[in-house]
């Protein structure tokens, strides 16, 4: 075998070789510097690291095996959906040149960024809204621009409600037109690596064709249906970033502060119905009575604009959570301040170990300021699972604090969906993995299985995390059985259902038979 010294090969001398010689130095150099690359990695592990290194060396199995197999895709109903979309665009499109031409004398295309900047900031006079960029400050019509438009000036609010549904349409058409693979299936290319959480990350596949399955709208799921003999089961992890944040309150405050204080939050989560609990916490005056069986009829009461309270509870917790200030929420959420402002007092009040309304205040202990102490001593963190990540921001600023604290509740819901995920991977016991979407997981099964292989694969998916003082956590597992991927709905008869161990009395439709036929026609003309 001919050697080729490539630390004396030159651009000019590479291009005189033939292009056999030139692949041959590229694959080598590819494994080559792979290798080096290892050498330098393998004396920086120690025993938190290697864990994690570990860990995403054995996903490479199930992240492979979804990769090569892809989704079915019912053609028809794809198309059905699509004509659908173009047909709204078009309507949507025709009502919005309408309303320009005859309101203001001037004609505009809804897909160019320039043409509507000029209309709303030097046309219709409205004081720019600015995104920085690599050449400074400039206007923008980003969606927070003109949702923000639309909400404060009233000769905005029908060209920006238009042009925020013509775009949302515009991703649907995109999706719906993404090219798929000659035997009838549409596939994505994870990176296990990512992401700073270790959430899986996906893309277009490596043939060109496919696109982020982890980012599909879930009105357009129903286009991706089950092989033949084969059902769909989506395991999804219930409230997990919430339950998350509980156990690291627990684990921090339970010695120190006891079960009361530590625990507040994680026993709200584990109540069966976090965002009511919350709502009986943050809004102690909306006559909620001593029936407990009443209590979510009052939190599903409107409390702001077509909200309700529980509403509120999931949007305002979460933020709040996340250290959102009521400011960046009031912006994001279009909730009044005010109400924020009252939401976070209360809810504070109730878990003292999350954080403070007075986010300023250092000599508070609780879960915020923890993080805020350990950035400035040691520039990292370390999950519940062992997954470190180093910040290299300033301590104190705002933004570094934000990922900082959302890092490791995250982390720990990416950690938890891989685990189940490799449990289910290598037990073999005749499912197949789909697509991972950050806290779910969706698998196919022989359908005639369903009733061993569900409740299986929902302990599995159940991953145990030893706290203090002995308490036992688990993120709860949901799974949703059906023959595509989205909802059951009037009309979409073979979507997922929330499973029960009384089994499911469905049958697939016809239709979807018919299809299942034209796919394995599909397969036989790409093998042939």
């Amino acid at each position: 075998m001919r050697i080729i010294q490539t630390a004396d090969l030159t651009v000019e001398r590479l291009a005189g070789l033939s292009a056999l010689d030139r692949e041959l130095i590229y694959n080598g150099l590819d494994t080559m510097v792979t290798l080096e690359v290892m050498e330098a990695l393998l004396p920086q592990f120690d025993n938190t690291t290697q864990g994690t290194y570990n860990f995403s060396r054995d996903l490479q199995g199930p992240i492979l095996e979804m990769m090569v197999r892809g989704l079915l895709v019912d053609q028809p109903r794809r198309y059905r959906v699509l004509a659908d979309v173009r047909a709204s665009i078009k309507r949507l499109a025709h009502n919005l040149d309408r309303i320009i031409r005859e309101g203001i004398g001037t004609s505009v295309s809804w897909r160019s960024p320039a043409q509507l900047s000029n209309l709303l900031y030097n046309v219709l006079g409205i004081p720019p809204k600015r995104k920085r960029g690599a050449q400074g400050m400039y206007p923008t019509t980003n969606r927070e621009a003109l949702e923000f438009l639309g909400a404060n000036y009233l000769l905005a609010e029908p060209i920006c409600t238009h042009l925020l549904a013509l775009r949302d349409l515009d991703k649907k058409r995109q999706l719906l037109e993404t090219g798929i693979d000659s035997d009838g299936r549409m596939r994505t290319n994870f990176n296990i690596a990512g992401t700073n959480t270790g959430r899986l990350a996906s893309a277009i596949s490596d043939f060109g064709t496919g696109t982020n399955l982890q980012n599909i709208d879930r009105e357009l799921r129903s286009i991706f249906i089950a092989d033949p003999g084969m059902k769909l089961a989506n395991l999804d992890l219930e409230q997990a970033d919430a339950r998350n944040v509980g156990s690291i309150c627990w684990d921090l405050f339970v010695r120190t502060h006891g079960q009361s204080f530590a625990g507040a939050y994680l026993d709200a989560c584990e109540s069966g119905d976090l965002h009511t609990t919350v709502c009986r916490m943050a809004w102690r005056d909306l006559g909620w009575g001593g029936d407990p069986s009443a209590f979510r009829r009052v939190a599903d009461q409107i409390a702001y604009r077509s909200l309700s309270y529980r509403d509120l509870a999931k949007k305002l917790g979460h933020g709040t959570n996340y250290f959102g200030t009521p400011r960046t929420m009031a912006r994001h959420t279009k909730v009044d301040r005010g109400t924020i402002e009252a939401f976070q007092r209360n809810y504070f009040a109730a878990f003292p170990a999350i954080g403070s309304f007075e986010r300023t205040r250092d000599d508070l202990d609780n879960w915020h300021n923890r993080v805020r102490r350990q950035l400035r001593e040691d520039s990292y963190l370390t999950t519940l699972l062992g997954r470190r990540r180093y910040f290299f921001g300033r301590w104190n600023d705002d933004e570094t604090l934000r990922a900082a604290i959302a890092y490791a509740p995250q982390s720990m819901t990416a950690d938890e969906i891989d685990q189940g995920m490799l449990r289910l991977f290598r037990a073999q016991r005749g499912i197949q993995l789909l697509v991972q979407v950050h806290d779910s997981v969706l698998i196919q099964y022989p359908e005639e299985r369903e009733a061993e292989i569900v409740p299986w694969a929902l302990n599995e998916m159940r991953i145990h995390i030893p706290l203090e003082e002995g308490r036992d956590f688990v993120v709860p597992v949901e799974a949703k059985c059906g023959w595509n991927w989205g909802d059951a709905s009037g009309d979409n008869e073979d979507g997922l259902v929330k499973w029960k161990s009384v089994g499911d009395s469905r049958r697939r439709s016809e239709t979807t038979h018919h299809h299942q036929s034209l796919s394995d026609q599909l397969r036989c003309s790409a093998a042939s």
